[in-house]
């Protein structure tokens, strides 16, 4: 496996990074532009599709995942949650740096134990938390972070887009739900922008027609005193993608909306042809891809040593909240974390 420098200048006569795709679904094709932006040399496994995905991203195609293992010197997960776990600990175990598409897991345990893992084994684990990337979201936390709003008080964060078209996401044992697979976006932020949570209180509604249309709200309490409020919804075929946010403070507010965005495609059938595929995060038009920024960054990360923007106990302490909440929606009461 190449060995990376300590200085973060590429040498141009080094080989390039080899990175292993596992499944090739939606949101590895949101992952694989960023790889190839890098340079890399793209491998590829997954159950369906890996073909068609190495035909439209150079990849070469393995049959099985330990022939993907010893060929790459990172591994990029990207399957359906509940795969994980097992694909992560494989890569970890073959000395391998892992790029894991969020959430890491689907409990706070399974998730502290990849974290473990990474750190026995001297090995990376980059959960990707793409809205991080985001150029809004990173403008409001650069702010946050320079004091420019006085000290944060309260955080509305809301998103919303159509019901996934893939059936697992409906499956709460297998996605966590609108909570764990979409809101810990919106999850994430409030603990990278206002710090860590003590408790978590939650709401969820399932229309009674139709199981595909859930909305669902989440308190958060922060140690700072912050509180943070985050509500999502996966509706009907066609309901429009948009986020927003508005961050309160002692001394000001920040405001974004995307439905105002023109760098942002709004419209019946844009989940239909998203990039994604997931149905909640949105074609890019006008400002870089936040997924190629997030892969750029991790790369930049893995060649140097330093820090990523986000990292493997942020992707846990996510899945954690993100679990709280799900308690609380089970038993009516408020959590502690």
């Amino acid at each position: 496996m190449p060995q990376f420098s300590a200085d973060p200048a590429p040498d141009q006569h080094s080989s390039p990074l080899r990175v292993g795709i596992v499944g090739t679904g939606g949101i590895s094709r949101a992952h694989a532009p960023g790889w190839v932006e890098a340079g890399a040399e793209l491998h590829c496994h997954s159950v369906a599709g890996a073909e068609e995905f190495a035909a439209q991203f150079g990849a070469r195609v393995h049959a099985d995942l330990g022939s993907l293992l010893a060929a790459v010197d990172v591994v990029d997960v990207c399957t359906p949650t509940p795969e994980h776990g097992a694909i992560v600990h494989a890569a970890l175990d073959a000395g391998l740096d892992v790029v894991c598409e969020k959430p890491l897991a689907l409990t706070a345990e399974e998730a502290d134990d990849l974290v473990a893992h990474a750190e026995r084994a001297g090995r990376r684990l980059l959960p990707a938390h793409v809205v991080r990337y985001f150029p809004q979201y990173a403008a409001a936390k650069r702010a946050i972070d320079a004091g420019e709003i006085g000290e944060i008080a309260v955080l509305r964060f809301e998103r919303t887009g159509s019901f996934p078209r893939q059936p697992w996401f409906g499956d709460e044992s297998l996605s966590g739900g609108i909570v764990m697979d979409q809101m810990i976006h919106d999850i994430d932020q409030a603990l990278w922008m206002a710090g860590p949570a003590v408790a978590v209180h939650a709401r969820q509604h399932t229309a009674a027609a139709t199981d595909e249309v859930r909305t669902a709200h989440v308190v958060l309490t922060h140690a700072s005193g912050a509180i943070s409020h985050c509500r999502g919804l996966w509706g009907a075929p066609g309901t429009a993608f948009r986020y927003t946010f508005d961050l309160a403070g002692s001394g000001g507010c920040l405001r974004y909306d995307s439905a105002g965005d023109s760098g942002i495609t709004f419209d019946a059938v844009a989940a239909a042809r998203q990039a994604s595929g997931d149905g909640f995060l949105p074609e890019v038009t006008t400002f870089p891809s936040p997924y190629a920024e997030e892969i750029l960054d991790f790369v930049a990360a893995l060649s140097s040593g330093g820090a990523a923007r986000v990292d493997g106990a942020d992707g846990a302490e996510a899945v954690r909240v993100a679990g709280a909440a799900l308690q609380s929606l089970r038993t009516g009461r408020s959590i502690a974390c």
